[in-house]
């Protein structure tokens, strides 16, 4: 077949699919003058170019990881002003993947081993502290702050033992963590800073009279590009750092372990692929086949990225419309500031929020669960703060009496208030005002006969 026929057909089929998109998807992206029936907490925003890139990716049938993905790791790296980014297929790939690259045996002293104890919170989403459990590392849980939802900082110093390795947190609904201080308590101890970004890709600290990404401050950092998160591409993930020894044995973990850095569909790119001796393997062995690290495959596919690449162009869109919404809700529920901790700014940040959290006070005469299910019968969707307290969970029943397993810094005391007491409505780009206004008059309706 003719390149001039080849094209003709590609092109029909993008026709069909922009006029499919115009037809079925459009209208749901276009503000009304009624709210939405069913108000979700977070969604997908797309246009006809997504689909597009898509549908070209997948009539190209490259199934794996290919140009599309080198492109969409160069953007975002180049996006986030970092050196290296790597797409996996999913945050909770991501932070399995930064974990495991700080136990690798090229660290030394300063690899994570068995026993060796990582800082964390168990108010958060159960992957950023399960790859510390399953490699048999000891997560140590701090409290929060309210109304933050940060690690409480005044604890770390109670935290830290010989066996600290590392903190591993996450910027919790898009709200920055206290990074000066973490990060100065790192340097101070040699640990590492592993930064979960996955809810907060966009969000700012003025870091030495300069605006500076979350996801930039760790020695390693994850992204979520799920549904809810602010890209998606379905199901992926990235990992990201400056370091370059980390970036290559983070490769390593994501390929299967290989020692091979070759991209998909490239051989001996270094022209020695035959010319190797490790291990205890013969020379000459075949390179693409030699296995560093006991790894995985958490590798995306291309039409992922291809979507991906679509969605990072409305990134900076996406990043001032959730600011937006969540600045339309907070002055709206300021009124009920006697009923409710609202959410506020911490410090000299910029947050790029995930949601809008919602904690009742002691003195508020309902429930959590009595607002929660009224504004779900009311279409309006809610969540809990992830986990709440994590250890509680059924998860936890196998260790929850083995101290050996995990450490407690205090009671988490607010860690368990927020257990009982919180949930969170969306901010999310999908959201019009009109929408935004139907949230608002719901919980004043609840109130107003709750009180």
């Amino acid at each position: 077949m003719s390149n001039s026929r080849e094209s003709e057909l590609r092109n029909n089929v993008l026709h069909a699919v922009k006029a499919y998109f115009d037809e079925i998807y459009q209208m749901r992206f276009v503000e009304t003058e009624e709210p939405k029936t069913y108000i979700p907490y977070a969604g997908r925003v797309f246009d006809e170019n997504e689909m597009l890139a898509l549908t070209n990716s997948t009539l190209d049938f490259w199934l794996t990881g290919g140009k599309n993905t080198v492109l969409f790791e160069k953007k975002l790296a180049q996006w986030l002003g970092v050196r290296y980014s790597l797409l996996v297929n999913s945050g909770s790939s991501a932070n399995l993947l930064a974990f495991m690259t700080l136990t690798a045996w090229e660290l030394g002293d300063r690899r994570i081993q068995r026993g060796d104890e990582v800082i964390t919170v168990a108010a958060g989403f159960p992957t950023t502290v399960a790859p510390i459990v399953q490699y048999g590392a000891v997560p140590v849980f701090l409290d929060i702050e309210i109304p933050s939802y940060n690690l409480d900082v005044r604890q770390l110093d109670d935290a830290l033992s010989p066996r600290t390795k590392a903190v591993m947190i996450a910027h919790t609904m898009g709200n920055p963590f206290d990074v000066t201080t973490i990060k100065r308590f790192c340097e101070r101890h040699h640990l590492w800073l592993i930064e979960d970004n996955c809810d907060a890709l966009g969000s700012r600290v003025l870091n030495n009279d300069t605006w500076k990404l979350t996801g930039t401050f760790g020695d390693i950092a994850t992204s979520s590009f799920y549904p809810p998160h602010h890209i998606t591409m379905g199901e992926g993930g990235a990992v990201y750092t400056d370091n370059p020894l980390l970036k290559k044995i983070a490769e390593s973990f994501r390929d299967w372990g290989r020692d091979c850095w070759c991209e998909a569909g490239r051989d001996n790119t270094c022209g020695i692929r035959f010319k190797h001796q490790l291990g205890q393997l013969p020379y000459g062995y075949d390179h693409k086949y030699i296995y560093s690290h006991f790894g995985y495959n958490l590798k995306a596919t291309d039409m992922q990225a291809s979507i991906g690449m679509a969605q990072l162009d409305k990134l900076e869109y996406f990043i001032e419309k959730r600011k937006e919404n969540w600045n339309y809700l907070r002055e709206k529920l300021d009124q009920y500031q006697h009923l409710f901790y609202l959410p506020e700014i911490q410090g000299e940040t910029d947050p790029s929020w995930f949601s809008f959290v919602l904690t009742l006070k002691k003195e508020a005469p309902f429930s959590r669960n009595e607002i929660v299910s009224y504004l779900e019968k009311k279409g309006v969707q809610t969540r809990m703060l992830f986990a709440g307290n994590l250890i509680k969970h059924p998860c936890f029943d196998e260790i929850r009496n083995d101290f050996t397993k995990y450490r407690l810094i205090g009671d988490l005391e607010n860690t368990n208030y927020i257990t009982e007491n919180t949930f969170v409505v969306g901010v999310y780009p999908g959201l019009f005002r009109v929408d935004l206004d139907k949230i608002v008059l719901e919980v004043r309706n609840f109130i107003e006969n709750a009180v």
